[in-house]
């Protein structure tokens, strides 16, 4: 991702292009980490307590984290996409269309993937307050911390669809296949 040339381009529009890839690192860090320590627990050393008669170690947990951190992993992942177009995109018909005009369809096609971050944000707090009072089973944390992920990632769709419409920011390039003319 690179930032569009206006003049006036600060280093918090650079910061806000890697923060959700930094997030993600962090995110699948901790996924990884977790489905290890499950495998660990689950073959390793249940198989040990066993032996050796010792009281069972509970490993429930290890499902939740992991929930937790794949919808978190995906919700922002998605918002990192808009910006790394790795989201599916078929040119039909604009690789006729002259370039400013492709141009203009990129944008109206980031203008609509704000709008849609808009509407999983609104929605994602509407569940964030309906299941605030619940908690999960295993770790007992606040449910609405799982529906937090969608008010994050349909944010940061919201900004960086807007960010790209209005040329604020310049999503990667991406050389699209075409047909015979």
């Amino acid at each position: 991702m690179t930032l569009a040339a206006t003049p006036g381009a600060s280093r918090w529009q650079g910061w806000l292009a890697t923060a959700a890839r930094l997030v993600l690192g962090a995110i699948l860090l901790i996924a990884i980490l977790d489905m290890l320590l499950g495998v660990l627990l689950r073959y390793v050393v249940s198989e040990i307590t066993d032996l050796f008669d010792l009281p069972n170690v509970s490993f429930f947990w290890v499902e939740e984290v992991g929930e937790f951190a794949l919808c978190w992993l995906t919700l922002i992942g998605a918002a990192a996409a808009v910006l790394e177009r790795t989201h599916f995109a078929l040119a039909v018909l604009t690789h006729r269309l002259p370039p400013a005009w492709q141009q203009r369809v990129d944008r109206f096609n980031h203008l609509l993937i704000a709008v849609f971050g808009v509407f999983a944000a609104i929605y994602g707090w509407k569940l964030c307050q309906l299941n605030a009072t619940l908690v999960s089973p295993g770790l007992e944390i606040n449910l609405a911390l799982l529906y937090a992920a969608a008010v994050a990632g349909g944010g940061l769709i919201a900004l960086y669809g807007l960010g790209v419409a209005l040329g604020v920011l310049t999503p990667r390039q991406v050389d699209m296949p075409v047909g015979p003319n």
